[in-house]
């Protein structure tokens, strides 16, 4: 009996040490933010993902409606970020960069706006920095700042 509380315990601290390494990784930039050929970026495999673009959209996880600017304008997106806790890291009048940290573990995820005027739509991509599955988060976020 004392052997198997110790193996768990070890499994447990395991663990923690992982979620830990995994926080501080998500601290990390990533190099490829930005607008790709004037596109947001495609999701990687992982489901921690979520896009609007056109190249997203035969993929049932990762594809979401882009906003219609009737809906919410540029600016009221920049708004909904912050007042949701997200903090801007760059912008321009065409391209929004935000990031939002989770309360536990403080992992970071990205989210990304374009503004397409011509064809009125705002599109978005939220998507987590690590790990494979972030339960849903990244979509819930888009819904929240497209509600």
């Amino acid at each position: 009996m004392k052997w198997l509380l110790i193996v768990v315990a070890v499994l447990l601290l395991l663990g923690l040490a992982a979620f830990i390494v995994m926080a501080m990784q998500s601290h990390k930039t990533p190099e490829n933010i930005a607008l790709q050929n004037g596109l947001l970026r495609p999701c990687p495999a992982s489901p921690n993902c979520v896009c609007s673009e056109v190249h997203t959209q035969n993929s049932e996880q990762h594809a979401i409606a882009p906003i219609k600017l009737g809906d919410r304008d540029w600016s009221q997106m920049r708004s909904i970020i912050l007042e949701q806790g997200g903090m801007i890291q760059q912008e321009s009048d065409s391209y929004l960069h935000a990031t939002f940290t989770t309360p536990v573990f403080r992992y970071i995820d990205d989210v990304e706006l374009r503004l397409d005027q011509a064809g009125g739509l705002i599109h978005i991509r939220s998507a987590s920095r690590v790990g494979r599955s972030d339960f849903g988060v990244n979509r819930k976020r888009v819904t929240q700042l497209t509600q």
